[in-house]
């Protein structure tokens, strides 16, 4: 027969290897005990002294400027959990002292902590006394030999001096049958897997790439898989609330994929969506326009033509300048704000400043989704052109319009008594101007699945219809939900929607 062939029998072997690999590998997870195991992470390490500055008018950003020996303070968020398979008891740490582990900060000095642990495992902190062996000295940090089930954890939140962020931290300790080791565990809202990571890894890849190998050549099918990198060019609009993430991931994509352009032209998610629907009816019958517009809710009624793919939960906050020691604000205080009832911040208990509302223009999907899911109607019309003079007498509000999410942010901080709105820009320090609550509620990612929050919406790429399966526009796609995609998007402080809490919210909405 045709595919009774050397390089058909070595192929349909090597499958079956693979197959027994497999299964080999499954079963050693099933019945071999593994390792007990600590695992931790530094999720966050930030400089908060008098030595923090930004830009070059050195502005301060610390927290201690009247404080010399704190000048160079940092802050450090150290997550430590049971990650293995088995849970710790207090007597599997086999140091002969008291404590049980050690956490070593190289050059700082340790300042202060404090320890939060996981919701409902509040019997932790119980261990958490110097009784139990907790205690500070110099870079040391002793922890008690606190019992930790299977998945629990607790953080360590540090204030040290000393040194600047990104100097060395470890844990160190003995574990009976087991080990501590910095992790690579699972995002808070992902499950945790069933198999370890090797078993993974060895069963996806090798399963999959031996047996589509045996496939491929005995029905000597020779087109080749799909690529994940596409050349050509691109450009991406819309968005300008979305505009970081994707300036940041169209720097990596053409990184890492060599003949890659893609261009981020971002002006409003309405103006894109009508340049891309504009540009798709002129390209007629030669195909999907190579433009992607990015779009804060979802597209109006009248362009069938694009179709939509799901990217992010974005969240989005009212700013107010900080001359107004408002930190609160109720949604019926806030649409009275916006309709003119409420002109003067000293009806709200501030300083006798009449209210400036500082807004976006008309093509901006920021106000669209400010409109719809806070104030449940439009924004009164512009009254002035340099947010602060009323041009119409009749108004009763001084209301101006700006271009970008970043003109609105300084226009804010820089007039007294302004109001205005953006997207959350996560790690991002507002300059003359300070987040304000709706309702004693703020805008958090990690608490977005169950906060009543308003000011939210999912964030929309749009193509003109279906763009080929290897062109720029499908890849870069693709991109945007990978992994490094996803990292990308939290780190702006958005919610990406393939992850299992961000499709959980992306398809109910």
């Amino acid at each position: 027969m045709e595919w009774f062939s050397a390089e058909n029998i070595v192929a349909v072997c090597t499958a079956v290897l693979g197959v027994l690999a497999s299964v080999g590998v499954l079963w050693y997870e099933r019945r071999v005990p593994r390792r007990k195991r600590i695992g931790y992470r530094v999720q966050m390490d930030t400089p908060i002294g008098s030595d923090v500055s930004e830009g070059r008018a050195n502005v301060r950003l610390g927290l201690f400027s009247e404080t010399p020996d704190m000048a160079d303070a940092t802050l450090v968020l150290l997550r430590v959990e049971n990650d293995g398979s088995q849970s710790i008891a207090d007597n599997d740490y086999t140091g002969r002292e008291l404590h049980g582990l050690t956490v070593e900060f190289t050059g700082r000095t340790v300042r202060g902590i404090a320890v939060t642990q996981a919701p409902g495992a509040d019997h932790l902190m119980e261990h958490f006394t110097p009784a139990g062996g907790m205690r500070h000295s110099g870079r040391l940090i002793r922890l008690p030999r606190v019992p930790l089930n299977r998945g629990e954890h607790f953080k360590l939140l540090v204030l040290l001096t000393g040194s600047h962020v990104g100097s060395p931290i470890r844990i160190t300790g003995g574990i009976r049958d087991g080990e501590v080791t910095p992790n690579t565990a699972a995002r808070p809202d992902e499950k945790p897997p069933m198999f370890g990571r090797a078993a993974r890894l060895i069963t996806v890849a090798l399963t999959v790439c031996v047996v589509t190998l045996a496939s491929i050549i005995l029905v000597r099918d020779d087109t080749p898989p799909p690529m994940g990198c596409a050349r050509g060019t691109l450009t991406v609009t819309g968005s300008t609330a979305f505009e970081p993430v994707v300036r940041e991931l169209a720097q990596k994509y053409e990184k890492e994929c060599e003949g890659s352009s893609v261009t981020v032209d971002a002006h409003g998610s309405n103006a894109g969506i009508r340049e891309l629907a504009d540009r798709g009816a002129t390209a007629g019958k030669s195909g999907s326009p190579a433009l992607i517009a990015l779009s804060d809710g979802p597209k109006p009624d009248g362009y069938p033509q694009l179709r939509e793919n799901r990217v992010a939960v974005s969240l989005f906050r009212l700013v107010v300048n900080d001359r107004v020691p408002v930190k609160n604000l109720s949604l019926a205080t806030v649409r009275k704000i916006y309709r003119g009832d409420i002109r003067n911040w000293k009806t709200l208990d501030g300083p006798d400043l009449p209210i400036l509302l500082v807004s976006r223009d008309a093509n901006s999907g920021t106000r669209e989704v400010f409109q719809r899911r806070v104030l449940g109607h439009n924004e009164p019309a512009q009254s002035s052109r340099d947010c602060v003079t009323k041009d119409d007498a009749a108004a009763r509000v001084i209301r101006c319009e700006l271009d970008s999410t970043d003109q609105v942010l300084a226009t804010v901080g820089r007039l007294d008594g302004a109001i205005g709105y953006s997207e959350l820009r996560s790690g991002t320090a507002l300059k003359g101007a300070h987040q304000l609550a709706i309702d004693s509620t703020v805008p958090s990612v990690d608490t977005i699945g169950s906060s009543t929050y308003p000011y939210r919406e999912i964030e929309y790429a749009y193509t003109y219809g279906q763009p080929p399966a290897d062109s720029l526009a499908s890849s870069f796609l693709g991109y945007l939900s990978r992994g490094d995609g996803q990292d990308v998007i939290r780190t702006h402080g958005h919610l990406p929607c393939a992850t299992p809490k961000g499709l959980r919210i992306c398809g109910e909405e």
